[in-house]
C-alpha cells in the first residue's frame, strides 16, 4: 500500500496524457504558447475568476503575489505557524516580517477572531491558508482586511476546487482563491491537481494586479516590445508540457474531488468514536476537498509506529510549527506562544486518501486502527 499512488491515476488517463505530451513535442513550443494560454483560461473559468496566471511553482505564486503588492522591508504580513514553510518563507525573502496568528484546532485554519489583535500600523497583508483542502473563514477575514485597508492573499495550494458558502449563502459557491485580492495554487505532483513536475498559479479579478504578476513572472518584459524591461522581475513561467498535462487532469478534478469525499465519508463513519480519535471537522457552509485526511490523537506517535509495523503508510503534516523552526528563530517566538498550533503538531496524523485508493486497503487501514485501540 502506498500513501499516494500516482501510477494508478496515470494509467487511467494514459492515452490523453501521452497525446497531450506528444502535442507539445510536435509543436516544439515549450515556453508559453497555446497550451499555457488555454490552461489559464480553463482554470479561470473553473474557478469563476477573470485572470489565472501560470507560474513555475506555488511558492512563486505566493512570492510574486506579495511582490505585486509591493510588500517589502518594514512591512508585516499576518499568517499561521501551522503550515508548510513556503507561506512564511516568501514573506521573509522580501524583507518583510511574518506575524503569526494561531489556528482553530478543529479546522487547522487561521482563527479569524484573533487576526485583528495582530494588526499593527506596519501590517500590509493577510495570508490565510486553506489547509488540507477546507477553506478558512473568508468572510470574517475580509471584514478585518477592509476595516484596516489590508490585502488578502489566499494560500490555496492544497484547496483547488474547494468552495465557500456552498450551502445556500447569498454568495454561494465561491471557490478557493477567488475571494481575496489574489489566490495561489500549487501544482506539485502530490496535489489534487498535480503536474509531472513543479507548477503554480495566481488568480485575481484585479486588472492591475494581473498585469503586474504577468510582468514579474517574465523578467518584467514588455509584452509589446522585445528586450524592453519595464520592471525588475524574475523567471517564473509555467512550461507548456506541464500546462498540457494539467489541462487533461483538470477535466477530471471535480470527479476526483467527489471520490476523495467518498473515501473521507468512509473514514468518518468508521473512525468516529474510536479511542480518542478526532475526525476532521467540516464547517457546514463549505466543502472539503480532502487534499489530506487528517485525524488527531494524543497517541499519534504510537499509532503511527503500530501502523508502520502493519505496512500501512501515514504522514505527519506538520511536526514542528513555523514559530519554532530554526529558520524563524530571529522572530523571537517561543514554546507556548501558539498553543493550538503546537497541540496540532503533536497530534495530527494523515491517512492515505486519493481517488484510486482501493476499498480493501481502506478497510485494512480502519481494521488496524481499531485493533490498535483494541476494538
Amino acid at each position: 500500500m502506498n500513501f499516494l499512488d500516482l501510477t494508478i491515476q496515470y494509467k487511467s488517463i494514459k492515452e490523453e496524457i501521452d497525446e497531450a505530451i506528444k502535442r507539445v513535442l510536435d509543436s516544439c513550443v515549450f515556453i508559453g504558447g497555446k497550451e499555457v494560454e488555454e490552461f489559464e483560461k480553463e482554470v479561470a473559468e473553473f474557478c469563476g475568476v477573470k485572470y489565472a496566471i501560470g507560474l513555475n511553482s506555488g511558492t512563486d505564486a505566493l512570492f510574486l503575489s506579495l511582490k505585486a503588492l509591493d510588500v517589502g522591508p518594514g512591512d508585516e504580513v499576518i499568517t499561521v505557524p501551522f503550515t508548510f514553510i513556503a507561506t512564511a518563507e516568501v514573506v521573509s525573502n522580501l524583507g518583510a516580517k511574518p506575524v503569526f496568528v494561531d489556528i482553530n484546532l478543529g479546522t487547522f485554519n487561521i482563527d479569524a477572531q484573533k487576526i485583528e489583535k495582530a494588526v499593527t500600523p506596519k501590517t500590509k497583508a493577510i495570508i490565510p491558508v486553506h489547509l488540507f483542502g477546507q477553506m478558512a473563514d473568508m468572510d470574517e477575514i475580509m471584514d478585518v482586511a477592509r476595516k484596516h485597508n489590508l490585502y488578502v492573499i489566499e494560500d490555496a495550494a492544497q484547496a483547488i476546487g474547494a468552495e465557500y458558502g456552498s450551502t445556500g449563502s447569498p454568495q454561494a459557491k465561491r471557490k478557493a482563491g477567488t475571494i481575496g485580492d489574489l489566490g495561489c495554487f500549487s501544482f506539485f505532483p502530490s496535489k489534487n491537481l498535480g503536474a509531472y513536475g513543479d507548477g503554480g498559479m495566481v488568480l485575481t479579478d484585479n486588472d492591475k494586479l494581473a498585469e503586474r504578476v504577468r510582468l514579474l513572472k517574465n523578467h518584467g518584459s514588455s509584452p509589446k516590445e522585445k528586450y524592453l524591461n519595464l520592471i525588475v522581475g524574475t523567471n517564473s513561467r509555467l512550461d507548456a508540457l506541464q500546462a498540457a498535462i494539467l489541462r487533461v487532469k483538470l477535466k477530471y478534478l471535480s470527479k476526483w474531488s467527489k471520490e476523495r469525499a467518498g473515501k473521507a465519508s468512509y473514514y468518518n463513519e468508521k473512525l468516529k468514536g474510536i479511542g480518542d480519535i478526532i475526525i476532521p471537522v467540516m464547517d457546514f457552509d463549505r466543502n472539503h476537498i480532502f487534499h489530506q485526511y487528517t485525524i488527531r490523537t494524543k497517541s499519534r506517535d504510537e499509532l503511527q509506529k503500530y501502523l508502520k509495523e502493519k505496512e500501512i503508510p501515514t504522514m505527519i503534516y506538520y511536526s514542528l510549527p513555523l514559530h519554532l523552526q530554526p529558520a524563524f528563530e530571529y522572530l523571537n517566538y517561543k514554546v507556548g506562544d501558539f498553543p493550538e498550533s503546537e497541540k496540532a503538531a503533536k497530534e495530527v496524523l494523515s491517512l492515505p486518501i486519493y481517488p484510486e485508493l482501493f476499498e480493501k486497503d481502506q478497510e485494512s487501514i480502519v481494521h488496524e486502527i481499531k485493533n490498535y485501540y483494541k476494538i
